[in-house]
């Protein structure tokens, strides 16, 4: 993780920079499971630790080599006339670290009834008893809103910038660009 690039969103009209974020996360999304490596993680140095705005800006943290590999890709097309990189840089000394990563919300008590009672073979009574609609968890993080390629339907992926740490922790990223424990440099 020593060299970063950031994307930034043009500011346009016609579309909120939400929805142009959320395009240009489903088309890293979907090179980064085409590149397979594990080794490209992503921060959002705007966001908004308490509401849905991730800001303007994507960072994709790396070595230089992968960044590289990455951008080769040409995963921007159609993305070109919204947005604006940059080359790879060095990370900065005076940098920190922290985690970004997925957060899953438990916000269907319905859907966690139906899995007990298929799993475990629970009654519906037992099971809206075990699990009463009061236990949907709401989460004020940020997120994107992608589609899911096997399915279609919509869903939003909650990202949560973690605590900052003086020192990095090595470790693989998703194919989102996210990790519970290895961390990126913050700056």
């Amino acid at each position: 993780m020593d060299h970063y690039l950031d994307i930034r969103l043009l500011p346009d009209p016609e579309f909120p920079a939400s929805l142009l974020m959320n395009a240009l996360f489903a088309k890293l999304h979907r090179a980064l499971v085409s590149h397979g490596a594990g080794d490209v993680g992503v921060s959002f140095p705007e966001h908004a630790c308490n509401g849905p705005g991730l800001g303007t800006c994507l960072r994709l943290h790396g070595s230089a080599v992968a960044l590289a590999r990455l951008m080769a890709q040409d995963w921007l097309r159609g993305m070109r006339d919204h947005s604006a990189c940059g080359e790879p840089l060095p990370v900065p000394a005076s940098a920190t670290h922290r985690t970004v990563r997925r957060v899953q919300a438990h916000s269907s008590p319905e859907r966690e009834r139906r899995r007990l009672i298929a799993r475990k073979g629970f009654s519906e009574e037992a099971a809206r008893a075990a699990i009463p609609d009061s236990h949907a968890r709401r989460l004020g993080l940020p997120y994107v809103t992608l589609a899911s390629q096997s399915t279609g339907q919509q869903f939003r992926l909650f990202i949560e910038h973690g605590p900052l740490q003086p020192k990095a922790t090595p470790g693989t990223f998703s194919a989102y660009g996210l990790s519970p424990h290895a961390t990126i440099p913050w700056f």
